[in-house]
């Protein structure tokens, strides 16, 4: 027993709990998935089909290789949310939460471990802002569930306009994309009502933020001057990457439409990117220039601790902001009247080189393999990376290859890169040499 006790204290680290447990109910839904009551056809599901789907939905992406409204069965269907809900919280979020329910005492290992579960800046008081964290999901995706009842109730009548409600709502919130709609059409149906763009935009945006933003914002009561620096940043960079990209596609992709539809697909097309999933437009339809543009939203992704993943936009904001500074010969990285740790400016250019680096080797193969356009293809990979879902329509057809490239890019970008990096380095400190210092040209 004590062996035992020694090899978990020195082996199984926060980060390695963290993999190990969304691995496994990644796993548990896919053997769920492929049992034949999941099915519409009571048929037994490909076990890999059966795998992406569950990545999908544990990684709240939205990439589907079977249609979800009409493959699934109410099992199936409920397994899905299920996992996106789940996955949306974290599973340790959830398994913290289940332990103070139950009046388990909370450990400094479990405090450690949900510490870096969900990207929060201090130990104490870990357990207090778990109750607030999922307490605050459950009451946004209510609130989202009341404003789709108008919606679908008329559509598709009181039984099944509520189930369609509470799945959109857990699916946007959780920024999970997946859909009830069929043929695989997303909310392309609903692309020209207002109501429910700006329902499912905001449950997009606010889980994008994340709890450590909107608790912050409480606390200070909404005064921009009283706020954490991380909140200042997570909200500018959030705006930015949210008018800019709104007045490419209304100036320039959208230029034809009419005023109406214009303006709703492009709002509403520069927040799905930040790794919701869902759209109004077919993608497939949409200009390089455009695809280019979505790419690099779903890759920045949304805030540290939220239900969103790609490489966050504080990793973006410190990259553009220290490559200012460089360029201006500042000796120090300062934002907001306050100076950046240097190791926060590593770990940023480490997060991009890496994302980087499997964007570009996974949009070869995947060119390579299904003989389609280098575009197309990094689409596609940029969608798992940063687990949004969006797709020109090609991943219903990948081949069993492709399909495990994309889970196992959905499976990095919702853990996170530095997660897996901790992961896989020995807890034990290793005397390093230090070495002279030699200059290198640059440029």
């Amino acid at each position: 027993m004590v062996k035992i006790r020694v090899f978990i204290r020195d082996h199984l680290t926060s980060f390695r709990i963290i993999l190990i447990g969304f691995v496994l109910l990644i796993l548990v839904g896919a053997f769920l998935l492929t049992l034949p009551v999941a099915s519409a056809s009571a048929e037994k599901t490909p076990f890999l089909d059966a795998l992406f789907t569950s990545a999908s939905a544990t990684c709240v992406t939205g990439l589907v290789v079977r249609d979800t409204a009409t493959y699934w069965s109410s099992f199936g269907k409920c397994i899905i949310l299920f996992l996106i809900q789940i996955g949306g919280l974290g599973v340790v979020s959830v398994a913290v939460f289940m332990m103070v329910l139950s009046g388990r005492q909370i450990g400094i290992h479990q405090r450690s471990v949900m510490q870096d579960a969900i990207s929060a800046p201090q130990i104490g008081g870990i357990v207090r802002f778990t109750k607030f964290f999922i307490l605050g999901t459950l009451l946004f995706e209510s609130l989202g569930v009341l404003a789709l009842l108008p919606v679908f109730i008329p559509d598709y009548g009181l039984i099944k306009g509520f189930c369609f409600s509470v799945f959109h709502s857990v699916s946007a919130f959780c920024n999970a994309g997946f859909d009830l709609m069929g043929g695989f059409s997303s909310l392309t149906f609903y692309k020209s009502h207002i109501w429910l763009n700006l329902i499912i935009m905001l449950l997009i945006i606010a889980g994008g933020i994340g709890f450590s933003t909107w608790r912050n914002l409480l606390e200070e009561k909404f005064k921009w001057r009283n706020l954490k620096v991380q909140t200042k940043i997570i909200l500018f960079t959030t705006a930015v990457l949210l008018l800019l990209p709104y007045a490419y596609f209304y100036c320039i992709e959208f230029s034809e439409y009419a005023l109406k539809e214009r303006i709703l697909f492009s709002a509403f097309q520069s927040v799905t990117p930040r790794t919701a999933g869902f759209n109004t437009f077919d993608y497939s339809a949409m200009s390089e220039g455009g695809l280019l543009i979505t790419i690099l939203l779903m890759l920045i992704g949304g805030a540290p601790g939220s239900t969103a993943g790609g490489m966050k936009v504080t990793t973006v904001f410190v990259l553009v902001l220290a490559s200012i500074s460089n360029l201006q010969r500042n000796e120090n990285v300062n934002c907001f009247k306050r100076r950046m740790d240097y190791s926060v400016i590593q770990n940023a250019f480490s997060i991009l080189m890496v994302y980087f680096w499997m964007l570009a080797a996974g949009t070869i193969i995947l060119s390579r393999v299904e003989s389609i356009p280098v575009i197309h293809a990094m689409f596609e990979c940029a969608s798992a990376l940063g687990t949004v879902g969006l797709t020109v329509g090609i991943t219903p057809v990948l081949s069993p290859l492709s399909k495990i490239i994309l889970i196992l890019f959905m499976y990095f970008g919702r853990v996170g890169g530095l997660t897996i990096a901790y992961a896989a380095v020995s807890t034990r400190r290793k005397a390093f040499k230090k070495y002279p210092m030699e200059k290198i040209a640059i440029g």
